[in-house]
């Protein structure tokens, strides 16, 4: 999920680069938008270099040169990519012009053009906590939605005691769970999971591979990590960004992807194999360019291992799960292969359907169970499919754990 952090001008400020690390930790993407006066405390590049992002100061870029349409509605795009936007700390500045709806500044037209929910976690001198008009602001807010993480009490910057002091981190990532209703039933799990093509070599300039874009399996390991597992990604070639709270291990062929699932495949709680793996390689792939001919040539192939069968075979009490892309006779096929390679599940779909297959952001499957469970999905995003098979795994290892009590 991704949550925007607006940073406002505090001695707090300082306290937002540990809570974006925090919140990686709990699998989340953080972006940052900062007002001007927060700028003072903390510098963007801290914000920048933490999360990997462009970090947002102002309404419009700052040299006429750059001010174009693009910065002038940004807002809009970044209120629209938010699963839930995050004030900490809040001012009473910001929290006064949340109230009354003054936008001028990016943060304050963000939190207007926004649907996403809005949690702030206030810090302040305790007279400006205490006092009526922010005590006001805070009651319109709550009743518009928002979620307030109170205050700690204690010593201040400003030498005072009392309350004003921006809550702890886990009182706050507690609030964003809450809010976003993360579960984190996959705590202390480790998943493994591949995901992406595979790439088999025929000259050093050209390859075998095939369409798998990699966002399924992307999408399982992101899920994944929110729910609180370990996760180790081992990702064929791709162009998506790993992520947040997830471990990646690069690879090209499926000799690779097998050495790098055999290292990882002894510490891992489940496995899910969502990667396309290449069936043939060639024999002996040229060690110079081959160079075009007016004549055809043969490319002789060999099979590729089976990496999802050989770890389902020394699974163990491991769950494993595999994916099955087919364009007819799905679910006699998905059948065959859960049988044939001893899966615990596997997630089916015709790849020629619409909504489903290669380089779409939906994907329409059905979880074909080892207990004889047949799980038809409608037309569903990758992120809603990916829990979705979470939630399949977690019901079948309830079972084998209920099974091996009995």
């Amino acid at each position: 999920m991704h949550i925007i952090l607006g940073v406002t001008g505090g001695v707090a400020a300082y306290k937002a680069a540990e809570l974006v690390r925090r919140l990686q930790q709990e699998g989340f993407s953080v972006e940052v938008v900062m007002t001007r006066a927060a700028c003072e405390f903390v510098r963007p590049l801290t914000f920048a270099s933490l999360t990997g992002k462009k970090v947002i100061t102002d309404l419009f870029a700052e040299s006429a040169g750059e001010a174009n349409l693009e910065s002038a509605v940004e807002h809009i795009a970044v209120a629209q990519r938010a699963d839930l936007l995050l004030v900490a700390p809040a001012t009473a500045d910001i929290l006064a012009k949340f109230s009354r709806g003054i936008s001028d500044d990016f943060l304050s037209t963000l939190y207007l053009a926004t649907h996403a929910p809005v949690v702030v976690a206030p810090a302040m001198n305790v007279n400006m906590w205490n006092h009526p008009a922010t005590q006001e602001n805070m009651e319109r807010l709550g009743s518009r939605g928002v979620t307030v993480v109170p205050p700690d009490e204690g010593y201040l910057a400003c030498g005072m005691t009392g309350a004003g002091r921006l809550a702890g981190q886990e009182a706050i990532v507690a609030a964003v769970r809450d809010v976003l209703r993360v579960r984190r039933d996959l705590t202390g799990q480790t998943v493994l999971l591949t995901a992406g093509p595979t790439r088999e070599p025929i000259d050093p300039v050209r390859f075998l591979s095939n369409r798998s874009s990699g966002r399924m399996g992307y999408a399982v390991a992101e899920a994944a990590a929110e729910r609180g597992a370990n996760v180790v990604l081992i990702s064929g070639p791709t162009a998506l960004a790993t992520p947040a709270g997830v471990s990646r291990v690069d690879v090209g062929t499926a000799a690779e992807m097998l050495a790098a699932v055999e290292k990882h495949f002894p510490s891992a709680t489940f496995a899910v194999f969502a990667a396309a793996v290449a069936d043939y390689r060639p024999v002996e792939p040229a060690k110079s360019k081959l160079k075009k001919t007016s004549e055809g040539f043969a490319l002789e192939l060999e099979p590729n291992p089976d990496i999802l069968a050989a770890c389902a075979r020394k699974k163990g009490h491991r769950i494993v799960v595999g994916f099955a892309a087919e364009t007819s006779q799905v679910a006699a096929n998905a059948r065959k292969k859960l049988d044939e390679k001893s899966l615990d599940l596997i997630v089916a779909n015709d790849v020629t359907a619409e909504g489903a297959g290669f380089d779409v952001d939906t994907n329409v499957v059905t979880l074909f169970s080892r207990d004889g469970r047949d799980l038809p999905l409608p037309k569903l995003t990758k992120r809603e499919v990916a829990h979705r098979i979470l939630d399949e795994v977690l019901r079948l290892n309830a079972s084998l754990k209920h099974q091996s009590a009995g």
